[in-house]
């Protein structure tokens, strides 16, 4: 479908179908390859490297048999596709090569809790003639198509049995589901326009070539970043973010809803596995870039370092803590294999340039009130593809990025090496009760954050979610100085969203729903202010410059609340939001009474589903 559509009110996440944790499939179940198979279907990669991904790795070869390679992506699907609060996590890997064909395409459907990657240097190093698909469900459209994502491959779309879903690229998702280092050579659609509704609420797509254009569709905010849009973009909603991208719509924010930089202020793309041509697995760092425009593979090789899988301690679910610790202690990364971790001690990241590199969104849950990690105040530090968890016993925070910010000593970080995280996660509740004053906390400065959805769960397994049941302040709070934010998701804090104590922040791209649950205007107030705002900006901060901020309201316990404004700031010159704005998601559900510190019309029931807009926001005007 290539023509626009436009979302109705959308449709809260409560209503989604609460799935329960369920049991995981076995590797000799799903037919998983062991060491030995491994070894002799992928020469000449070393048996031992591919034994250390462990059993929910599953790496295919072009020699294999394609109906093998279907079975087993099937087989992981039927598992994961309703499987939202489970414990299960898989990465499916594709060594260099060709997988499908015209007459008999390779179908990818991507379920909860799996990575889909190419293991070449560049994404022409894998093709997939078929689709690699995420859908939603119907009753909830897209709206919890969460934890999923796809990379460092090349798509042709050729249609399977399923036609509807694979006649074009279809990625229709939400938050946590990222799309990277993809070339797809037709038409891609973020819509999932086959299931009723067709809502969508995400998403995030980056580094990545969509040569036949790409369809908005119902989605009601997205970010693209550093991406060739080829044939151009159709539709938008809400908020829609274009950075550093080629051939995006030009800024026209708040009709279209587009807001478009023609270059990202600073970026530091993803580390990721590939196979070198000896067969060997290895992690490319990519260099960080400034004011850039379009992929970082456009011409030639991403700019990088590349460092040997011998380098890092390959972690597996079960290992102790005091283990990685040691290894990292020896100067050795961290690779994460998909599975659940529980850590009741910091996992301590004490060594500049670290990679902590998580496969098939592995998980790391707080137990006894731990923080699950902790970086020390070194430069150049690189944390990818996690998911961190709040336990039952209140932690102070979920990973903590330096050790404080001391404005008179000395700053370690590097604007030419900054430490930086992509497609980090934080959840509080959900699959269990989850506890955590905040979920990140960013002490150092000129840190990169990419991709961040921080998450108090809306819903869940009975018992797990209540205003005082998962409970949680705030998601991030930012203290380091230069510290740009790109894409920013952060959604149901009990108090601020987000807090930037420090100078010269920048967000391109920002979501947020308030609280659904507060049980009364009491509980959710503070002096004279209802509620708390989603984006706080100190007092005390003299320059901070943010574009594409989106915050939500819907209030299913107590519809009468109202907040007083979703975005408070100092009102200083070097102090400036473009293009801010608020909804309210139903008609009986809550009241944003100003856009920004006091100014900006209210966001109520009687115009659900309406944005309510600012333009620019400085110095105490609003335009």
């Amino acid at each position: 479908m290539h023509s626009s559509a436009h979302s109705p009110t959308r449709t809260p996440r409560t209503a989604a179908r609460v799935v329960g944790a369920a049991a995981a499939v076995s590797a000799a179940a799903l037919g998983v390859l062991g060491p030995a198979q491994v070894a002799a279907a992928a020469p000449p990669a070393p048996t031992s490297t591919a034994a250390d991904l462990g059993p929910n790795v599953l790496v295919f070869s072009p020699d294999m048999a394609q109906a093998d390679i279907q079975a087993k992506i099937d087989a992981v699907y039927d598992q994961q596709v309703d499987n939202e609060m489970g414990t299960a996590r898989y990465a499916l890997l594709f060594e260099p090569g060709t997988y499908g064909s015209a007459t008999n395409p390779l179908d990818v459907r991507v379920g909860y809790y799996t990575e889909v990657d190419g293991l070449g240097q560049d994404p022409s190093g894998v093709t997939i003639n078929g689709g690699v698909t995420a859908t939603g469900r119907n009753g909830s459209g897209s709206l919890d198509t969460f934890w999923r994502s796809v990379s460092n491959l090349t798509i042709h779309v050729v249609p399977t049995a399923d036609a509807c879903h694979t006649g074009n690229e279809m990625w229709a998702v939400s938050q946590a589901a990222p799309m990277r280092r993809v070339d797809v050579k037709d038409y891609t659609t973020f819509m999932p326009y086959c299931e009723s509704p067709n809502y969508a609420s995400g998403g995030f797509v980056a580094d990545s070539e969509l040569e036949g254009g790409a369809l908005n569709g119902s989605q009601q905010q997205f970010y693209v970043r550093n991406t060739d849009l080829g044939a151009g973009w159709s539709n938008g909603v809400w908020n829609q973010v274009f950075s550093g991208d080629r051939n995006a719509p030009a800024q026209s924010f708040p009709q279209p809803p587009y807001t478009t930089l023609t270059a990202t202020p600073v970026s530091r793309e993803k580390p990721y596995l590939y196979v070198d041509g000896n067969g060997a697995y290895r992690v490319f760092v990519p260099s960080a870039r400034t004011d850039s425009v379009g992929t970082s593979w456009a011409g030639g090789h991403t700019p990088g370092t590349s460092l040997a899988l011998s380098s890092f301690f390959v972690a597996h679910p079960g290992d102790p803590i005091a283990k990685i610790n040691s290894a990292l202690a020896q100067g050795k990364n961290l690779l994460v294999t998909p599975g659940v971790y529980d850590v009741a001690q910091s996992i301590a990241v004490k060594r500049a340039d670290t990679v902590v590199l998580g496969l098939g969104l592995a998980t790391f849950t707080a137990q006894n009130g731990a923080v699950p990690m902790t970086v020390a105040d070194v430069r150049g530090v690189d944390i990818a593809g996690l998911t961190f968890d709040a336990g039952t016993v209140n932690s102070p925070t979920l990973l903590r990025i330096g050790t404080g910010h001391d404005k008179g000593g000395p700053h370690v970080a590097s604007a030419a090496d900054p430490t930086a995280l992509q497609d980090v996660f934080f959840r509080i509740g959900g699959p269990h009760v989850g506890k955590a004053t905040t979920s990140l906390e960013v002490n150092t400065d000129h840190t990169i954050l990419d991709d961040i959805w921080a998450w108090r769960a809306d819903h869940g397994v009975a018992g797990s979610v209540g205003w005082t049941v998962n409970t949680a302040d705030t998601g991030v709070v930012v203290n380091g100085d230069d510290v740009t934010a790109t894409g920013l998701f952060v959604e149901h804090y009990q108090k601020y969203n987000v807090v930037w104590n420090g100078e010269r922040g920048r967000t391109v791209f920002f979501q947020n729903e308030l609280p659904y649950d507060a049980p009364n205007q009491a509980a959710w107030r503070h002096g004279a202010v209802n509620g708390w705002a989603a984006y706080k900006v100190a007092d005390t901060v003299r320059t901070h410059e943010a574009w594409g901020l989106g915050s939500y309201i819907y209030t299913n316990v107590d519809p009468s609340l109202h907040a007083t404004q979703s975005f408070e700031v100092p009102d200083r010159p070097g102090v400036v939001l473009h293009d801010l704005t608020t909804v309210a998601l139903n008609t009986n559900a809550g009241t944003i009474d100003h856009v920004v510190n006091g100014q900006g019309t209210a966001a109520t029931g009687a115009v659900s589903g309406q944005p309510q807009t600012v333009t620019t926001y400085t110095n105490g005007v609003a335009q």
